[in-house]
């Protein structure tokens, strides 16, 4: 074993550490986290109007920045993690937020469509830190009995900062939005300071192996593939974000809706259904004693959700698709669970890099998703483009559950040799 775990757990409300202050400031870096990654999507139109971008190029801009962000979030996710890894999981918790936070307070005041890019690619890289040094730290710091429990509170909680930023955008300026943001997260450094480091990461500080090492993702060729393939399952959450909330505005006009969604209503309702089957999942997981069960069910509601959003017929009203859009959120939800599958799969010497940079390539399957979409929808009917997106993600994701441990009993106090 690489030593005692204690050090970690600051009890709040329970000898058990579930509650533990390692617990609530994840949740709440993750809450500013998905705040500013959805504000985005909320705020597209209006600051790219304010910006001088015509009306016409609203969609290919928004998919540029988008893209650009996501692009961030990518080279992110290896540098933090291999940061994580070499200089500790805290070191990842307090960069991380402090670069997004200055660059969201920057976005306040751009002024034109290259300072609005330059700043996503920041603020991407700064955001790609935050969840996977969070579950890293808290899965290292708590009884193997309560550190999916622990994971569910961050993601669940963490969730809600996308509902708040929908709400944000309804009653303010974009300006305003992003400002907001940027205080929260530098008030969250505050918080952050009284928490301690992974006891794991001390005492492997001792140990004589690699840390941080890419070269160990990808060799031997079986966990190369167990770390593909926890890439994989995460990717049909992000369909249902660029499909379904990101572009819903314009896909529930073209679909026949009475009135087409707008950005902040898809928001809060994606992300409304994301937060309670945040909860729901994590529960459901304890309960049945795993992680792949609940995933592959989860998939299936979202597969049969997608499925009868696309085949709606013309003349519905939006409400019929804003309440499908909670339930695609609410099949989302089993992103709780699936971000300590990525962290319960490696060894303490490489799993920040696995648990960031996984939680971060399923982000950046947004591209894909979007120039494949985006391809199809010029040669075939809209619901039948985004449907032959969707169902290359599924399956590869169904796939990828084979190809993985269960790891809901696993001691995660091992090394990567």
């Amino acid at each position: 074993m690489l030593g005692s775990m204690t050090k970690t757990k600051i009890p709040l409300f329970g000898s058990d550490g579930l509650f533990s202050l390692v617990v609530i400031v994840s949740a709440l870096g993750y809450f500013v986290d998905v705040y500013d990654l959805v504000l985005f999507s909320t705020v597209r139109t209006p600051s790219l109007r304010d910006i001088g971008v015509s009306e016409a190029d609203f969609f290919s801009k928004g998919v540029l920045l988008l893209n650009i962000q996501m692009a961030g979030m990518l080279a992110g996710g290896l540098l933090w993690g291999i940061i994580g890894d070499k200089q500790g999981r805290l070191t990842i918790l307090f960069g991380s937020i402090l670069m997004y936070s200055v660059a969201n307070l920057a976005n306040a005041y751009v002024t034109s469509l290259d300072q609005y890019a330059v700043l996503r690619f920041i603020a991407g890289f700064g955001l790609a830190g935050e969840i996977g040094g969070a579950v890293t730290l808290v899965s290292e710091s708590m009884k193997q009995s309560h550190r999916g429990l622990g994971t569910t509170l961050i993601a669940a909680i963490g969730l809600t900062g996308a509902i708040a930023a929908g709400f944000v955008a309804k009653f303010c300026d974009w300006r305003t939005a992003y400002t907001i943001g940027g205080v929260l997260g530098l008030m969250l450094l505050v918080l952050r300071v009284k928490v301690f480091e992974s006891g794991m990461f001390e005492n492997l500080k001792e140990a004589d192996v690699p840390r941080g090492s890419l070269k160990m993702l990808v060799h031997p060729k079986e966990r190369f593939i167990k770390y593909l393939s926890c890439c994989m399952i995460g990717v049909p959450l992000y369909f249902g974000i660029v499909i379904f909330m990101t572009f819903a505005p314009e896909i529930s006009k073209s679909l026949g809706a009475t009135e087409a969604m707008t950005g902040a209503n898809a928001v809060i309702f994606f992300y409304s259904g994301t937060t309670i089957g945040g909860f729901f999942s994590g529960i459901l997981s304890q309960k049945l004693q795993s992680r792949k069960t609940v995933v592959a069910l989860a998939l299936m509601l979202m597969s049969v959700a997608c499925t009868a959003y696309l085949f709606t017929p013309a003349g519905m009203p939006v409400g019929y698709f804003e309440w499908l859009t909670f339930l695609i959120g609410l099949s989302g939800g089993y992103a709780a669970v699936f971000f300590m599958i990525a962290a319960e799969q490696f060894g303490t010497n490489i799993r920040a890099l696995a648990t960031t940079s996984i939680t971060n390539f399923f982000r950046a399957a947004s591209i894909p998703i979007s120039g494949g979409y985006i391809a199809l929808k010029d040669v075939m009917p809209l619901p039948y483009a985004a449907l032959s997106v969707g169902a290359v993600t599924m399956a590869l994701a169904f796939f990828a559950l084979t190809k993985i441990d269960e790891t809901f009993h696993k001691d995660l106090d091992h090394l990567e040799r």
